[in-house]
C-alpha cells in the first residue's frame, strides 16, 4: 500500500505552489491554534485521563541556586540512557562528579518485556557506581569500615507520560518515542526501577521521578536563579511550568490542593489536538501517523519532534521523484536511503541549512531562478552556486546518489523542503510557548491586553533538545511565532536558555527536594 501522495501536474511549479500552500502557516491559524492550546490545557488540569494530560508532579517549588548535596542521576528519554553524579555546589554552579556514562537501549530492549528493561537499567547503573562509587560517592569510613553502605539516593528521569501521585511514584500511561516494552504501562515506574535495584542487592533508592521536561525547568532555575517554564524541542517535545494550584481542579482532595501554592505541571503537549481537527495536516502527516507504532497519538508531537521531521521531509522528496508526467527531482533515480522508511534522519535537514546559510551573508547569496526553471551554473550568483554545490555533495553523500545524479535544482528543491517543514515546526512550537505565558496569565493573546502577571520582569524559560540547540534559526523563527501570539513587549522579556543537562541536573534537584520535604 502506497503511503506517499504522487503529484499529476500541467506545471511544476503548480505543485510547488501546492506544497507552499499546505505547509505555510498564517497569523490566523496560530491564534486559533493557541486559543485550542488552552481549551487542552484547562480540560487538562481539571480531569484526568485526557490526551493532554496535565501532570501534576508534586514539584512544589523551583531552586534558587543555592542547594547543595551529591545525587546519582538516570536519565531515559529516547536513544540512549545516562547515568551520571552531580555535586550540587550552591553559588549558581554545579558540578558533574563523573562524566556521565551513556549506554545504547536496543530495540529489543524497547519492545521487549519490562523486567529486562528495568534490569538494563540496573545494570547500567551498577557498573557506573562500580568505576564511580568508591572515589566519587561513597564516604571513605562506609568504603573500608566494614559497616553496610548506605543508600545512594537516586533522581530518575523519565521522559514518557506518566500519572504520578508523589515527588517518588508515577504510573506509566503509555509509551512514545519508539518504545513499547511489555508489561509496563500501568505500573509504577519507581518501583519497577527499585525492584530491578533490589533484585541485584544494590545499595540504590530511587528517591524521587522527574520528567525531562520538568528537568530543564528546574536545571534552568538552578543555573539562572529563577525559570517559570521548561521545553524539550527534540527527539520528542513536551512542556512544564509552574502552575497554581488553585487551577488543578483534579487535585481536588488531595492534600496538595489544599496547600495551595504552585506547583510543576508536566503538561505532555506532544498529545495536543490528536483529533488533529486544529493542526494543518497534509497528506504526509497522515502518512507517518498511519505508519508510526501509535497511530492517533502524540499528533503535536509528529509534527514538530526531530523524530518526524526528517520523514516528512523524505515522503515529500519521494512524492517529486514520483511526479507525473515528469519527476521533479533526480530525474526520477532513487535509492535504497531514500526509499527507507526513517531512512533521512533530521540532521540532514539541518545540515542542508546549514550550507544554504553558508559564511555569506549579503543578500545576494540566496537570491536563485523559481524552483521551477532550469539552472544555469554560469547564470548562478558565485555564493549561490557554492551554497548550492555543498549542498549537493550532502545529498550525495546521505542519500547515496552519485554526485552526478543530483542538479542544482535538485540542491534548490531540497533545501526549500527542509526550510518549509523546520519553520512549520519552529512557529507550532512557538504556539506552545505562547500558550503557557498566557496561562500563567504573563500574557495576553496577540498582547491586546496588559498581562496581571510578569510586568516589567524576564521571563524565563529553560529549553533542551537537538532542535532548539542546533537547528539553524530554529529559535528565531519561535519568536516569530511570540511575537505574533503574545505581542513584541511580552517577546522581548522572555528569556529561552539552555538547560545544560536538564535531564541529569533536574533528576538530582529533585533527589535533594525528596529529602528535603521528607518523601524518602
Amino acid at each position: 500500500m502506497s503511503s506517499i501522495p504522487v503529484h499529476q501536474y500541467d506545471s511544476a511549479q503548480s505543485v510547488f505552489d501546492l506544497l507552499e500552500r499546505q505547509f505555510v502557516i498564517g497569523e490566523d491559524t496560530l491564534v486559533e491554534l493557541t486559543q485550542a492550546f488552552l481549551e487542552e490545557f484547562k480540560v487538562g488540569l481539571e480531569s484526568y485521563n485526557h490526551p493532554m494530560a496535565m501532570i501534576p508532579t508534586f514539584v512544589t517549588a523551583v531552586p534558587d541556586g543555592t542547594e547543595t548535596g551529591t545525587f546519582l542521576a538516570l536519565d531515559l528519554g529516547g536513544t540512549n540512557l545516562f547515568v551520571s553524579i552531580f555535586a550540587l555546589a550552591a553559588i549558581l554552579s554545579l558540578i558533574p562528579v563523573s562524566n556521565p556514562q551513556a549506554r545504547v537501549v536496543s530495540e529489543t530492549l524497547k519492545s521487549g518485556e519490562a523486567t529486562a528493561l528495568f534490569d538494563y537499567l540496573a545494570d547500567s547503573v551498577d557498573a557506573f557506581l562500580t568505576t564511580h562509587a568508591t572515589t566519587d560517592y561513597t564516604s571513605p569510613t562506609e568504603a573500608t569500615s566494614g559497616t553496610p553502605l548506605s543508600d545512594v539516593h537516586l533522581g530518575l528521569t523519565f521522559s514518557f507520560p506518566v500519572e504520578q501521585t508523589a515527588l517518588g511514584s508515577g504510573k506509566i500511561l503509555t509509551w512514545t518515542k519508539g518504545f513499547s516494552a511489555k508489561n509496563a504501562v500501568g505500573n509504577d515506574v519507581v518501583k519497577l526501577l527499585q525492584d530491578a535495584f533490589d533484585r541485584k542487592h544494590m545499595h540504590v533508592k530511587c528517591v524521587a521521578l522527574v520528567n525531562d521536561t520538568v528537568g530543564a525547568l528546574l536545571s534552568r532555575a538552578y543555573q539562572a536563579g529563577g525559570c517559570f517554564a521548561g521545553a524539550i524541542f527534540g527527539t520528542g517535545t513536551n512542556g512544564a511550568y509552574m502552575e497554581q494550584v488553585s487551577k488543578i481542579k483534579k487535585l481536588a482532595g488531595n492534600p496538595a490542593w489544599d496547600k495551595g501554592g504552585l506547583m510543576a505541571i508536566n503538561t505532555e503537549w506532544g498529545a495536543f489536538n490528536n483529533s488533529r481537527s486544529h493542526l494543518p495536516t497534509t497528506p504526509y502527516d497522515n502518512a507517518i501517523d498511519r505508519l508510526s507504532i501509535n497511530p492517533k497519538f502524540q499528533a503535536f508531537e509528529k509534527f514538530i519532534s526531530g523524530m518526524y521531521l526528517g520523514e516528512v521531509v523524505r515522503n515529500i522528496i519521494v512524492s517529486l521523484v514520483d511526479a507525473t508526467p515528469k519527476s521533479l527531482l533526480f530525474g526520477g533515480k532513487s535509492t535504497a536511503f531514500l526509499n527507507k522508511h526513517y531512512g533521512l534522519d533530521t540532521s540532514f535537514m539541518s545540515a542542508t541549512e546549514e550550507a544554504w546559510i553558508g559564511d555569506d551573508s549579503s543578500p545576494d547569496a540566496f537570491v536563485h531562478p523559481p524552483l521551477s526553471v532550469e539552472f544555469k551554473r554560469e547564470e548562478l550568483n558565485a555564493a549561490v552556486l557554492k551554497k548550492l554545490d555543498n549542498i549537493r555533495t550532502i545529498i550525495a553523500k546521505t542519500l547515496g546518489f552519485k554526485l552526478e545524479d543530483v542538479s542544482l535544482n535538485d540542491a534548490a528543491v531540497i533545501r526549500w523542503i527542509c526550510s518549509l517543514v523546520a519553520r512549520r515546526a519552529a512557529l507550532l512550537s512557538g504556539v506552545a510557548v505562547a500558550t503557557v505565558l498566557i496561562q500563567t496569565e504573563q500574557a495576553t493573546l496577540k498582547g491586546l491586553e496588559k498581562p496581571a502577571r510578569g510586568l516589567n520582569q524576564k521571563l524565563g524559560v529553560g529549553v533542551d533538545g537537538s532542535l532548539i540547540e542546533h537547528y539553524p534559526n530554529f529559535g528565531k523563527i519561535l519568536r516569530e511565532s511570540l511575537v505574533l501570539l503574545v505581542g513584541e513587549e511580552v517577546e522581548q522579556r522572555v528569556e529561552i536558555g539552555l538547560a545544560k543537562d536538564g535531564s541529569g541536573v533536574g533528576a538530582a534537584l529533585c533527589a535533594l527536594m525528596a529529602l528535603k520535604q521528607g518523601a524518602v
